[in-house]
C-alpha cells in the first residue's frame, strides 16, 4: 500500500472512525496500522475506560486521536461532553468535529471550533437543516445553519494543523450527487480564501 501511495503522491490524513476500550493490545494493533502508513490522525470513538491505554499510545507512537461526535444519543453528544473527557490526557488525544451532527445537537459549529481549539485535529464539514433533533438532513454548505465563513475563520484562529483531517461530508442525493459536491467545495474554497485574508 504504502509503494501505491508515494507513486501517486498521495497521503492518508486520518483513518476511522475507530472504536476503543480498554483493551490495550486490541488499541496498539490500529495504532500500528496508522504507523505504518504514515497516518497522523485516529478518529475514534473510545469508551471511557480507553483513555488510560489511549494515552500511553499516543505518546509511544506519537499519533492523535481524534475523538468524533455522532450527534443526539450517543456518547459524545456535545462539545463540553467530548471536551471534557480529555482534559487530564495527553495534548494528543484531541477532536475530530462532525459538525452537521454538532448542529443536530444544538451547538454552534463556530463556537465548538473556539471550545475544542489547540485539539481540534479533524473535522467534517458538514452542513445541517436540524437543530436538536436526532435525525439530520444534510444540505449544500451553507444552506443550513452552517456559517462556512465563520468556521473558516474560526479555524484559522485556532491554529488548525497542516496535517489536521479537514473533509468535506455530504450525504444527500446519493444517486447523483456530483453537483451539490462541486457547489460544497466551491463554498468551502471561497470561505477559506476570505478567511485568509
Amino acid at each position: 500500500m504504502n509503494a501505491l501511495l508515494k507513486k501517486f503522491d498521495i497521503s492518508i490524513s486520518a483513518h476511522g472512525v475507530q472504536s476503543f476500550t480498554k483493551d490495550h493490545s486490541k488499541n496498539e494493533a490500529f495504532f500500528k496500522f496508522a504507523k505504518l502508513a504514515g497516518i497522523r490522525n485516529i478518529s475514534a470513538n473510545p469508551q471511557p475506560d480507553s483513555f488510560e491505554s489511549l494515552d500511553k499510545l499516543v505518546k509511544a507512537y506519537d499519533i492523535r486521536i481524534a475523538i468524533h461526535n455522532h450527534g443526539p444519543t450517543h456518547l459524545y453528544d456535545k462539545a463540553k461532553d467530548v471536551h471534557k473527557a480529555v482534559q487530564k490526557w495527553d495534548k494528543r488525544i484531541g477532536f475530530c468535529a462532525d459538525l452537521g451532527h454538532y448542529i443536530r445537537s444544538g451547538d454552534d459549529p463556530v463556537e465548538v471550533v473556539h471550545l475544542l481549539g489547540e485539539r481540534l485535529y479533524g473535522m467534517h464539514l458538514k452542513d445541517d437543516v436540524n437543530i436538536g433533533q436526532r435525525r439530520g438532513k444534510s444540505v449544500v454548505l451553507g444552506t443550513g445553519h452552517l456559517d462556512v465563513l465563520g468556521v473558516m475563520k474560526a479555524l484559522k484562529k485556532v491554529k488548525f494543523p497542516a496535517d489536521g483531517a479537514l473533509s468535506l461530508e455530504y450525504e444527500e442525493n446519493p444517486e447523483d450527487p456530483i453537483e451539490d459536491i462541486k457547489k460544497c467545495l466551491d463554498i468551502a474554497s471561497e470561505a477559506a480564501l476570505k478567511a485568509k485574508g
